[in-house]
């Protein structure tokens, strides 16, 4: 399987480094090499991508047109803080200061799963992004989101 599955809780340490959990290093491909790159992610957390599925977005990113504005602020913003990291010899990854501000990451996080990339969550904002999720509201989103002729509708 391609990605990822799984949600998993983790430990902040004082130098605010993790613990990769053993279940979640079994997925992640072994040509990785233990590197990664994480960034801000879209909503408050940080997305931590294994350098295979970071090559082909900023792949994509080098290709985009400099003379755009749209462009050159969705660079600044997506690229904002990127980090290539390592897992150390005791399987932990230490988050950059910037980042964990960023996130709101104090102790306890979340490692969420998110197909090719993991979502990293303080573990209360994470809870309250559920709790304001109802069951309604998750059914409507995943009919459209899911929904195959999505695309015909709204033309």
């Amino acid at each position: 399987m391609n990605g990822f599955l799984g949600e998993y809780e983790a430990t902040l340490d004082l130098k605010g480094r993790f613990l990769l959990p053993a279940s979640l290093k079994k997925q992640i491909a072994e040509d990785d090499n233990n590197q990664f790159i994480i960034n801000r992610g879209f909503e408050k957390c940080l997305t931590l991508y294994p350098i295979k599925s970071w090559e082909p977005i900023f792949k994509e990113i080098k290709k985009l047109n400099d003379f755009d504005p749209k462009v050159r602020a969705f660079r600044r913003y997506f690229l904002n803080g990127a980090t290539m990291l390592e897992l150390d010899s005791a399987g932990r990854l230490l988050i950059p200061a910037n980042l964990k501000e960023h996130a709101g990451l104090e102790k306890d996080i979340v490692l969420v799963s998110a197909v090719n990339k993991i979502e990293v969550w303080d573990k209360t904002k994470y809870q309250q992004f559920f709790e304001t999720f109802s069951p309604e509201t998750f059914s409507s989103l995943a009919n459209e989101v899911m929904n195959p002729n999505r695309d015909k509708q709204d033309s």
